[in-house]
């Protein structure tokens, strides 16, 4: 009997194990080495400090965007907590969200709302480590290895720069960093340097982070005084829902895609997304998110207003 529960240790030990096939590893260390200049020796000895997660696939197989409803989703992200600490955060960093929306012409609310989204003002960036979440998705993730080896490799580079610590940088579950959650690649092609001290520094920079992702949705479009979504009526004809490019026109020749989400269990609403709706899903390519995104911003800004009539009421008492 005790061989018997030897052996199963053992064989339950290889499986996991050879869930990451050595040969993938050395053929991804031999490229990445090629292709950003890096040291292979290095890339090979941060690897072996790489574990592979399984909780990590388990999470990747349900995102809170495929298993909830709107009714579901939209309480997680609007909540007076979420809205008060975005009003907080805009007057901590007041004079450097002004400067980069002036710059960028992506509005405050949008820039302060999807940090909000993402990692509730920097405070919940995540608690995997990147290494691990990238070396997993990219050695065991077979329908998006394609994507998380790039993204490993993007990571690497970031490292060899001296932006992050590849063993202790902290991150998703899928390799997102930072107060807005960049990927490697994203890190590396919309991250801006605030202060010009030659690090970007997106994991505890908010000023970094605050200039990227306004970077992030201007490189992406933004187009400046314009709508991202308005409320619409139920379609008479059978018209596609939750396409995220606009491929609709309305009355005044805009174009938009029509957002049905249920508010409940036998309720829809409907909206119109405009082109600054598609904008915002290049961050994450969910209609839900992105509704999540504009109403945070709203209360937020709502929010954020009294507050400063409230204190210029009592200056002028």
């Amino acid at each position: 009997m005790r061989n018997l529960v030897l052996l199963y240790i053992l064989t339950l030990s290889f499986t996991l194990f050879a869930k990451v096939n050595p040969h993938e590893v050395e053929a991804f260390i031999t490229k990445t080495a090629e292709q950003h200049q890096l040291d292979a020796d290095e890339i090979r000895r941060i690897l072996n400090h790489a574990e592979h997660q399984q909780s990590i696939i388990d999470a990747m197989n349900k995102p809170a965007e495929k298993v909830l409803e709107w009714y579901q989703y939209r309480p997680i992200f609007i909540t007076d907590k979420r809205i008060q600490e975005g009003v907080e955060f805009w007057q901590n960093n007041a004079d450097v969200l002004h400067k980069v929306s002036n710059q960028s012409q992506v509005p405050v609310p949008i820039i302060v709302a999807i940090i909000g989204v993402e990692t509730f003002y920097g405070r919940i960036k995540g608690n995997h480590k990147v290494l691990d979440a990238l070396y997993t998705l990219a050695f065991d993730y077979p329908k998006r290895s394609v994507f998380f080896s790039k993204e490993l490799g993007h990571f690497f580079k970031l490292a060899a720069d001296g932006h992050v610590d590849a063993l202790t940088a902290k991150g998703s579950y899928a390799g997102a960093m930072g107060y807005g959650q960049f990927m490697p690649s994203s890190y590396r092609s919309y991250a801006v340097d605030y202060e010009s001290d030659g690090v970007i520094d997106l994991l505890d920079n908010p000023h970094d982070a605050i200039a990227s992702v306004a970077n992030y949705l201007a490189r992406h479009g933004w187009q400046k005084d314009q709508p991202v979504v308005a409320k619409a009526s139920k379609p008479k004809s059978k018209t596609k829902l939750n396409q995220l490019k606009p491929h609709l026109k309305d009355k005044k020749g805009r174009e938009y895609t029509l957002i049905g989400l249920k508010t409940d269990e036998d309720n829809m609403a409907y909206w119109q997304g405009f082109h600054n709706f598609y904008v915002i899903s290049r961050y994450n390519h969910s209609h839900m998110y992105v509704m999540a995104v504009y109403q945070l911003a709203e209360r937020i800004q709502s929010e954020y207003n009294a507050a400063n009539a409230s204190t210029q009421n009592e200056a002028q008492q």
